[in-house]
């Protein structure tokens, strides 16, 4: 009997012991909760974005954040009710203000988040949430309002737009694609080189006459070539089920010839997609000439990637973005670009030029019917620029 009252005392004196050593567990682990509470976010200086804020003038506001203060304060206020924060008892909310200024300066000048957030008073994963959730709402607020299919009317002022400035009649719009470098991949990595060298995703735009984008297709793996870009989205789809353009002709050298996009000689010949005579061999001055006025009139959207990519240098360089997000960014420069635009605000960056070419190579040239009608009108609009 008297071990086990002996085993009995040492079980109790070792629960004793264990609840001690509980007890001061808990005691620490609670003075480490007072103290943490205390630090609940570092203290970070944002004297620079109240100093920039209130002294900037707009030649300032539009070198570093590609826009007036009157249009930063517009895309603010668009943006407000979907990133508006509340404030709690432990720290204050960012303002919309300074969100909206994070993620510009995060696309305009492709700076790394670290610096960023040194610079806007916040922590790094802040500074990466808010980019994310401002370019969310930039796609999901202003994309509808900004890139969206012309109306008839709308379709008209295109077309004679792009006949006062660049004498081609009936062009709705001008296509071509261009690449966005981006970090290589974990999956698929080889669908992504390009023939340049370079991982990229693509991005297929179509512009009107003051260029403005009014279609979009992102996302494409860099390997692929425009024309079968092309043949996947949207845009091919409604051109060859008759819905693209407003059914709307104008008769030229005895042919009826209805609203088109034009394109280089990446893309189908169609009736609705004009592009240039397969130059070599057997072409004629005529068809030189319908070249020459062919390319001069889609200058225009190169000029507008390379407006695009001058104001938001993220599209630019290297985007270190992962490859799932990507193409939000880019969706929201398009949107910001038109924005610009619509806005009158000054592109500045004029050194910034868009080079791509397309993907010209690789095209195969069938042999030319000319009886099919997408011939038919191209010969007619030939002949109707040799008349002039």
């Amino acid at each position: 009997m008297r071990w086990r009252r002996r085993m009995r005392a040492s079980r109790q004196t070792r629960a004793r012991r264990r609840l001690i050593l509980l007890n001061r567990e808990v005691l620490i682990f609670c003075r480490y909760r007072r103290t943490a509470r205390r630090i609940w976010i570092l203290p970070r200086a944002q004297d620079w974005w109240q100093h920039i804020s209130t002294t900037w003038d707009d030649g300032e506001w539009q070198k570093h954040f590609r826009m007036k203060r009157d249009s930063f304060s517009l895309l603010c206020e668009t943006l407000r009710p979907w990133l508006t924060r509340k404030n709690t008892k432990y720290r204050a909310a960012v303002p919309v203000e300074a969100r909206v200024a994070i993620c510009l300066w995060r696309i305009v000048t492709n700076l790394e988040y670290r610096s960023i957030a040194q610079l806007f008073g916040v922590g790094l994963s802040t500074c990466c949430q808010i980019t994310q959730e401002v370019i969310t709402a930039i796609n999901v607020v202003m994309r509808p309002k900004y890139i969206k299919h012309p109306s008839s009317a709308e379709f008209r002022e295109i077309v004679q737009g792009f006949r006062d400035r660049w004498r081609f009649p009936q062009v709705g719009g001008c296509i071509d694609g261009t690449h966005i470098k981006i970090r290589a991949p974990s999956n698929n990595s080889a669908d992504y080189y390009n023939r340049k060298g370079d991982y990229s995703i693509i991005l297929q735009g179509v512009v009107d006459h003051r260029l403005r984008f009014w279609d979009i297709n992102v996302g494409r793996p860099g390997k692929l070539h425009d024309a079968r870009v092309y043949a996947l989205s949207s845009l091919c789809e409604r051109g060859n089920a008759g819905t693209l353009f407003p059914n709307r002709t104008e008769r030229f050298e005895g042919v009826d010839v209805p609203v088109l996009l034009l394109g280089d000689s990446a893309y189908p010949l169609s009736t609705w997609l004009m592009k240039p005579y397969q130059e070599g061999p057997g072409v004629t001055p005529d068809q030189l000439n319908f070249n020459s006025k062919l390319s001069s009139c889609r200058m225009a959207v190169e000029r507008a990637y390379g407006r695009l990519k001058g104001r938001f240098r993220c599209l630019l360089k290297l985007n270190e973005t992962h490859i799932t997000f990507i193409s939000q960014i880019v969706s929201a420069c398009c949107v910001l670009h038109n924005f610009c635009e619509v806005h009158n605000e000054e592109y500045m960056d004029r050194e910034v030029e868009e080079a791509e070419g397309g993907d010209e190579e690789g095209q195969q040239q069938g042999p030319q019917q000319h009886h099919h009608q997408q011939h038919i009108i191209r010969d007619a609009l030939c002949r109707y620029f040799t008349a002039l």
